[in-house]
């Protein structure tokens, strides 16, 4: 009985003036549900938004950094060696006319080439550090065979093609300034004039 009287009271359709008086009344009224939602909406909002701003900064991906390439180092320059100088025209004719005096002499000649070779090494080493500036060389003219043990018939003349080759060679170069054919009166073809590098000379350059 009760639903049937609901029923009778859902489908009643208001009147002209209830119609227009329900409106007035509803006009200023608005929902509760809907300011609650509205209000969770907003304090959702407001705590998502502190969140995302407390939230520390992620620091940005540093970008890899490319290995730098160094091209390798050029390899070290050897240090040029010191030029011969041939002896000048005139120094060579005071050296033969005896206006400059010589130093030191050594006579090769006979000996076999290692020994001519470290003899040669040695005294122009103690002619340099006694302060000699010229000094003489004896290879032999080579004009006679001489007979040997182990080389027969050996020529002589090995030591007056050989020593200038010495002299040439890296190893002296600090000593050995120059050199050239010595005049007559000191042997000729079969010896030489050294001249030496002076040690002050050779202590710059080293």
């Amino acid at each position: 009985m009760a639903k049937e009287i609901a029923r009778k009271r859902s489908k009643r359709t208001l009147e002209p003036h209830e119609a227009e008086l329900w409106k007035v009344v509803t006009r200023h009224v608005s929902p509760l549900r809907r300011r609650k939602r509205v209000a969770e909406t907003a304090e959702i909002e407001t705590v998502e938004a502190v969140v995302v701003e407390d939230e520390p900064k992620k620091p940005a991906k540093l970008a890899k950094a490319k290995p730098s390439h160094t091209p390798p180092a050029p390899p070290a320059v050897k240090p040029a060696l010191p030029p011969l100088a041939p002896v000048e025209r005139r120094t060579r004719q005071k050296l033969s006319r005896g206006q400059i005096e010589i130093d030191a002499r050594i006579d090769l000649h006979g000996m076999r080439q290692a020994t001519a070779h470290a003899q040669l090494i040695a005294f122009l080493h103690r002619a340099q550090a006694a302060g000699g500036r010229t000094v003489i060389v004896v290879t032999g003219k080579g004009s006679t065979r001489v007979a040997d043990d182990e080389m027969p018939y050996r020529e002589a003349g090995v030591l007056r093609r050989s020593v200038p080759m010495w002299l040439s060679a890296p190893e002296l170069r600090s000593i050995v300034l120059g050199f050239e054919e010595a005049s007559i009166r000191h042997g000729g073809s079969g010896a030489l004039y050294v001249r030496l590098r002076s040690k002050r000379t050779r202590a710059d350059e080293a």
